[in-house]
């Protein structure tokens, strides 16, 4: 039997969630982001072979924007730290007995999260030589595991699975609070995210639907339909307004104040999904990458969102799975389905704040 989500557990999300909108009403973009004028001229700073030759391929990745470290999971069924600044491997994470699908950073403690195909999500602890030890193994899924999502209290996280459920667990302790099945729901989840406040969980199906989720009582409150093929991945701006959700059609645009889709990028053939897509964390620019890498700038829903670079992948596999934006958005990091992390920015010595 799960423990449940405790009251006390529902005044700590509500807490932060109120805290977390009165701070996002206030929101500055920082002096410090990179302008349009920098992205329109990134190119590939490094790239870095992180993961084995025989299994190659990047299938996700999350940044840790306060120690500029990146991480990657791999088909070789290994996660990898990677510190962009010295250009080294800080660690390799074995334990995984298939592909890694999801690596998420938690912001306190040194702690790290991967879910895998094998069914189960592991609890990293970092040590203070840098190494990682497996703290839990949780096997609560009966199948793949897709995604892992963090709560904005770093207390919780919720994971989703092919096996039709979502997990909300406590992360001190591993233990999983509570499992949600939707009986209405046969299609398996294939990516999540957390809402920037908290409060509202969105999860992407096997079969083209949004579903967005009431976090405190667990409540199917929305689907967004219209996209076509499982729904590759899902990003919700920081501004709390605005979710962007990728699959074999394109990208779609919701605005969740009135719950509906206000734009659609057809990017690219037929044959092509969309694999991955991320605000940045000041909400100014989109990443989108498929068989190439786009940023657009964030708009409105009346105004335009125009595409402001365009990247090519550079793997040779016509294939870019996934994309994230590094502090700032001064650079992106980009896995692909051959083994390498790519660094795209502006070359030493090409000052963005001069335009020179």
């Amino acid at each position: 039997m799960r423990p449940g989500v405790s009251d006390s557990i529902i005044a700590e999300l509500t807490e932060c969630n109120a805290a977390l909108s009165q701070q996002r009403k206030k929101r500055q973009i920082p002096p410090t982001l990179a302008p349009i004028d920098a992205l329109e001229r990134y190119t590939q700073l490094s790239s870095h072979p992180l993961h084995k030759t025989n299994k190659p391929g990047i299938t996700s990745i999350d940044i840790n924007l306060s120690k500029d470290i990146v991480a990657t999971g791999g088909v070789d069924s290994s996660a990898v730290l990677f510190d962009r600044t010295s250009g080294e491997i800080l660690s390799t994470l074995n334990g995984h007995s298939k592909k890694v699908t999801s690596v998420k950073f938690v912001a306190q403690n040194d702690v790290f999260l991967s879910g895998s195909a094998d069914k189960t999500v592991r609890i990293w602890q970092g040590s203070e030589d840098g190494k990682y030890d497996c703290r839990h193994i949780l096997k609560d899924h009966t199948a793949e595991v897709q995604a892992v999502t963090v709560h904005a209290t770093n207390n919780y996280f919720v994971t989703a699975s092919l096996d039709t459920t979502w997990c909300f667990y406590d992360l001190s302790s591993g233990l999983c609070l509570t499992q949600v099945e939707d009986p209405s729901n046969s299609m398996g989840y294939t990516s999540a995210a957390f809402h920037p406040d908290g409060l509202i969980l969105g999860t992407g199906t096997t079969g083209a639907t949004v579903r967005i989720w009431d976090v405190k009582s667990r409540g199917n409150v929305a689907n967004f339909d219209g996209h076509t093929g499982a729904v590759t991945a899902i990003s919700f701006s920081e501004n709390g307004y605005f979710l962007a959700t990728a699959a074999h059609d394109g990208v779609k645009l919701w605005d969740l104040r009135k719950l509906k889709n206000f734009r659609s990028f057809e990017l690219y053939d037929q044959d092509t999904p969309t694999n991955s897509v991320d605000f940045d964390h000041s909400g100014s620019y989109l990443a989108i990458a498929g068989s190439d890498i786009r940023v657009y700038q964030v708009g409105s829903v009346k105004a335009e969102w125009n595409c402001i670079k365009t990247l090519p992948d550079l793997s040779g596999t016509g294939k870019a799975t996934c994309v994230k934006f590094g502090t700032d958005a001064k650079y992106l990091a980009v896995g692909s389905m051959d083994r390498n992390l790519r660094i795209f920015g502006l070359p030493e010595g090409d000052d963005a704040s001069t335009g020179s």
